[in-house]
C-alpha cells in the first residue's frame, strides 16, 4: 500500500472548496489510556514505538475521532526522526516505525463509509540545526527516511510541524521533496510554525519572514501548530490565509499553567 494519486487528487480539489477538519491531541489521548511499560516495549514514553508494540492503542485514538466525525488524522509519526528515536535507542528502526504509524493509521481510516485521509505528522525532533546540535545532512536525510516510509504506508499529505527553526524546516522540506520524488506521488507538503508570545519563532523568526524563506521550496501550504492556543493565532493566520493553496490551524489549548503543587 502507498499513497494514492487519486485521493490525492481528491484531497487538494477539497482544500479548494471545503475546510479539512484534523483530530486533536494524539500523545495525549494516548497518555489517557494510562499505558504500561509493557505497553511500551520497555521504551516507556515512546508513543511512536506503540505503532509496533501496542498497535491497538494507536487504533483506539484514530477511530475516536473518525468517530466524531474528523475528516483526517495524524500518522503516530510526529517523533519518528533520529533525534527522538535516538533517545530509545530506536533510531535504527526510524522507517520500520513511520511504515508502522503510516499504515495503522490508513487502515483505520479507510474502514469507514466516507473518504477519510492520513496526514503524515513530521514534528522537529530534539535538536535544532541552527543552534550546531545536529548536522543539517542528518536531518534531511533523516527526514527522507521518515517521508519516504510514510508515503509507503500511504498517506494523503506530509504535515511538517511544530517548527521552531527555519532550517530544520527547510531540512524537512528538501528530505520530504526528495521522497516524493523517488515514490513519483506528489504528496501535498505543508508546513506548520510554533509561534511564541513574543510573536516570532523560537529562534526569533518572524511568520511572514519565515514564510518567503519556505514558500520558495515549493511547499503546498503553511499554518500554525501548538504554541500559545488559538487566542493569539488570529493576527498571524490573517497574515499567511490565501497565499497558499492550504492554510492549517491547529492550535493546542493554551500554555501549561502550574498548579498549586
Amino acid at each position: 500500500m502507498s499513497s494514492d494519486p487519486r485521493r490525492i487528487a481528491r484531497l487538494r480539489d477539497r482544500f479548494q472548496h471545503r475546510v479539512t477538519v484534523a483530530d486533536g491531541g494524539l500523545g495525549t489521548s494516548l497518555q489517557n489510556q494510562h499505558l504500561t511499560p509493557d505497553d511500551f516495549g520497555g521504551k516507556d514514553g515512546c508513543n511512536e514505538y506503540l505503532n509496533l508494540t501496542c498497535p491497538d492503542a494507536v487504533r483506539r485514538v484514530h477511530a475516536s475521532f473518525l468517530d466524531v466525525g474528523c475528516d483526517a488524522v495524524e500518522a503516530n509519526t510526529f517523533g519518528a526522526n533520529p533525534s527522538n528515536l535516538g533517545e530509545y535507542g530506536l533510531d535504527g528502526r526510524l522507517a520500520e516505525i513511520a511504515l508502522a504509524g503510516a499504515r495503522l493509521a490508513r487502515e483505520v481510516a479507510d474502514s469507514y463509509d466516507r473518504e477519510r485521509y492520513v496526514f503524515g505528522s513530521m514534528g522537529p525532533g530534539t535538536k535544532l540545526p541552527s543552534l550546531g546540535n545536529i548536522s543539517f545532512r542528518t536531518l534531511r536525510d533523516g527526514y527522507e527516511a521518515q517521508a519516504a516510509a510514510l508515503i509507503e504506508g500511504g498517506v494523503d499529505l506530509l504535515m511538517v510541524e511544530t517548527v521552531q527553526d527555519i532550517l530544520q524546516a527547510k531540512a524537512a522540506v528538501i528530505g520530504a521533496k526528495r521522497a516524493r520524488a523517488a515514490a513519483g506521488i506528489d504528496v501535498p507538503i505543508v508546513v506548520s510554525v510554533t509561534v511564541e508570545t513574543t510573536g516570532t519563532l523560537l529562534l526569533g523568526t518572524e511568520t511572514m519572514a519565515a514564510f518567503y524563506a519556505l514558500a520558495a521550496l515549493g511547499i503546498d501550504g503553511m499554518g500554525l501548530n501548538c504554541a500559545t492556543g488559538p487566542d493569539t493565532m488570529g493576527e498571524h493566520l490573517r497574515q499567511l490565509a490565501g497565499r497558499l493553496p492550504v492554510t492549517s490551524a491547529m492550535p493546542n489549548a493554551g500554555l501549561p499553567e502550574l498548579g498549586p503543587d
